[in-house]
């Protein structure tokens, strides 16, 4: 199917697209798109590793303000602006050099998937966890990452049903106010999230009261119109409401499934482990995400139930009825690096596939030569 994106946010269209038209004349021809797609999921991925490395527990920013250096949070500032430029021309150079596929439009989506939740667990180090004082509670993190992976999956879920992807608003908001943030916490310190605000309201209260307008008074209705608007001019995809809503089941599983554990969980898991589990909540979103893509893109219905929700539902069941007793912790990391393997293990599988049918390579232009 033809690739059709629509952007109607005036940020993108008035002042970011002309930046991109620029840099992208930078760019040699002789480099394929999808290195460019990839350069920049490496740079965020590396960024968080980097935050990681220095406020394991998200605790650094509230209790001991020092202890992540101040060029760590500069160097998010620039990553977080590398990937953006670079997610934003890959598609523009891929025209460029002529050489968009369907891979490539499957490569920066499904990365894409991924990198939504790695950015908000980066952002989170800024914000620090709650101490009683300042910071934000493990469980605010949750439901701000889960708000975020739901405006993710609305623009595809509008998309498997419309045939256009609707870049969401939120995107180009949302990774300005990113680097935004990190070029203030680097430069005045992460103190400038401790101190109220407005009416004893904090920043980080206002970007989340911001966040939850944005999904639940514009993205969400948006995308219901959109598909509304489709309905009437008979353009939808799927005649069935079952097949319009098939691929909301297994995320929607998900999200029960995981708040099942963070709510029941006899150590508090979620409190013990943040990193851990909402890491793992980003990986097996992710998952169930691109396989709704793969689905929209090839015109094929995804499955009911997503395989990781098998799993999932064991080790929720055996946490929550005590079976796994002091085990939680050892097991909830197991299943992480479990899961994390099978996403790895899932997209490198699915691009040998698409480059050996489209006859391409992935990070190169050449052609591959016919056996």
């Amino acid at each position: 199917s033809q690739y059709s994106a629509v952007d109607t946010n005036p940020l993108s269209v008035y002042i970011m697209q002309p930046i991109w038209n620029k840099i992208i004349k930078i760019v040699p021809l002789w480099i394929a798109p999808n290195l460019l797609t990839f350069s920049g999921f490496v740079m965020i991925l590396f960024n968080y590793f980097l935050i990681s490395f220095y406020d394991w527990d998200y605790t650094a920013s509230g209790t001991s303000p020092g202890l992540v250096p101040t060029w760590v949070w500069l160097f998010s500032a620039f990553t977080t602006f590398c990937a953006y430029a670079l997610d934003s021309i890959d598609g523009k150079h891929a025209r460029r050099t002529q050489s968009s596929t369907p891979l490539g439009e499957l490569f920066d989506h499904g990365l894409d998937s991924w990198a939504t939740s790695i950015f908000v667990l980066s952002f989170f180090s800024v914000c620090s966890r709650d101490n009683g004082k300042t910071g934000v509670s493990v469980y605010t993190m949750y439901i701000y990452l889960s708000i975020v992976l739901f405006n993710f999956m609305c623009s595809h879920w509008e998309k498997y049903n419309t045939g256009v992807l609707f870049l969401p608003w939120g995107y180009d908001i949302s990774q300005v106010v990113l680097i935004a943030a990190y070029l203030l916490t680097g430069t005045v310190g992460v103190e400038v999230w401790q101190k109220p605000l407005l009416f004893g309201y904090y920043i980080t209260d206002v970007l989340v009261i911001l966040l939850i307008g944005f999904s639940l008074f514009l993205s969400f209705p948006q995308t219901l119109y959109n598909i509304h608007r489709a309905h009437l001019k008979k353009t939808l995809k799927n005649d069935s409401l079952y097949e319009g809503l098939l691929p909301l089941v297994s995320p929607l599983l998900l999200f029960v499934l995981l708040t099942v554990w963070v709510v029941l969980s006899p150590s508090n898991i979620l409190a013990k482990q943040p990193r851990l589990f909402l890491w793992m909540v980003g990986v097996a979103f992710s998952n169930v995400i691109c396989k709704v893509i793969i689905c929209q893109m090839s015109s094929t219905r995804p499955e009911l139930f997503h395989w990781f929700l098998f799993p999932l539902a064991l080790v929720v069941y055996a946490a929550i009825s005590g079976l796994l007793g002091g085990m939680e912790e050892a097991v909830l990391g197991v299943f992480t690096a479990l899961v994390t393997a099978a996403h790895v293990h899932y997209g490198v599988c699915v691009g040998r596939q698409l480059s050996e049918h489209l006859n391409i390579y992935i990070f190169s232009l050449k052609k591959r030569v016919q056996e």
